[in-house]
């Protein structure tokens, strides 16, 4: 399992960028798994994005919004950010 980022874990940005990620996953029946497995990242990895416990680089982010269809903007208008 992937350590937290010591700095950012669960700031409240990463944990509303995280939710927004689980939700529109939720939305589109995607397993964690299989979000993690379309977005090229380990499934772990992912699990502690959702969380709020990683503060994902961007590469990481557009490989997810990808996979879920979205854009970046949408992602973060979800998340209110």
């Amino acid at each position: 399992m992937p350590i937290a980022s010591p700095r950012h874990a669960f700031e409240p940005t990463l944990v509303a960028l995280g939710g927004a990620i689980r939700d529109a996953r939720l939305e589109r029946g995607i397993s964690q798994e299989e979000l993690a497995e379309r977005a090229a990242i380990d499934r772990s990895y992912m699990s502690s994005i959702e969380r709020g416990a990683q503060n994902p680089g961007i590469v990481s982010l557009l490989r997810v919004v990808a996979a879920l269809d979205m854009t970046a903007a949408e992602l973060f208008a979800r998340a209110k950010l």
